[in-house]
């Protein structure tokens, strides 16, 4: 069992958990996820380590509703216990220190930035940091990641704050050297429409682009292969080899027909729970 010792609410449907787990702190870093059980008998789902406290021995995770599992997850507070939290798990993000990284959040992804941008300025390299969603109210962390990066920038659709409209637009006007200026390498984590156009948007200037991928997952240690993503040709496991690679060399075509594959089962599992909104999504993927 593992004690959640604070829970926050960021938005409607997306919760921020503190957890006591001072051996996964002690070796986590940015980048990994854990797999996560709040029931026996449910299923495991992964989630991104948003931030680490070795001192303390917590680990940060933020989780968004999205289907059965991710509610219930989401129904708990401070005091209660998941089942099970295995982990770390994946690599970290690896890249060498660059210069100026930029990081791009879309949605609650944005919480897996938030150590890696502690990580990279700590390092000495330049930080902005790109927050986007679809209107004010669902931009999370954005005054945390504001106290570990260099700048930060906000992006809604409605252009009820910040720039309006998508992250991509914004992080052209930096490549094109705007605000803080064309970055060096770029890491985006959120969805996988988002990160694809994203690597999209730096193809042709050349900027070393990582994406973090959220492939439907089982047991998080390759043993099952249903998180396998194509990168460069090759089929890799995202729990083992990733989840960061090379957004140039990611097959978000094949990626995106992949996660839909359940769409029709998380819904019924959906439903089951009780989910009047009807979101799809029994899979809570990674809490990017």
């Amino acid at each position: 069992m593992t004690r959640i010792l604070d829970a926050r609410q960021l938005t409607p449907v997306t919760k921020l958990f503190r957890l006591e787990a001072p051996l996964i702190a002690a070796s986590a870093r940015p980048g990994q996820f854990v797999m996560l059980r709040v029931r026996e008998g449910g299923e495991r789902i992964p989630i991104t380590i948003a931030d680490y406290d070795r001192a303390a021995g917590t680990i940060t995770i933020v989780v968004q509703e999205a289907g059965a599992t991710t509610r219930r997850v989401c129904a708990l507070e401070s005091g209660d216990s998941l089942l099970d939290v295995a982990g770390p798990l994946g690599s970290e993000i690896d890249l060498p220190p660059v210069g100026h990284i930029c990081g791009v959040g879309g949605g609650f992804g944005s919480a897996a930035l938030l150590c890696f941008m502690r990580e990279r300025s700590a390092l000495g390299d330049k930080t902005t940091t790109i927050l986007g969603a679809r209107t004010r109210e669902l931009i999370i962390l954005a005054d945390e990641l504001a106290r570990v990066s260099g700048a930060v920038e906000i992006c809604t659709d409605d252009g009820s704050a910040g720039f309006r409209g998508l992250v991509t637009g914004r992080l052209a006007r930096l490549i094109a050297g705007e605000g803080s200026g064309r970055p060096d390498a770029v890491v985006a984590i959120g969805p996988m429409a988002m990160m694809r156009a994203v690597a999209e948007t730096t193809r042709p200037h050349g900027i070393r682009t990582l994406v973090s991928m959220d492939p439907l997952m089982v047991d998080g240690t390759g043993m099952c292969g249903g998180c396998r993503v194509t990168v460069g040709g090759q089929a890799r496991f995202a729990c083992v080899d990733g989840p960061c690679f090379d957004a140039h060399e990611v097959d978000f075509d094949t990626a995106m027909r992949r996660s839909k594959a359940y769409v029709r089962e998380e819904k019924i599992a959906s439903d089951r729970a009780g989910c009047a909104s009807g979101r799809s999504g029994g899979h809570a993927s990674q809490a990017h």
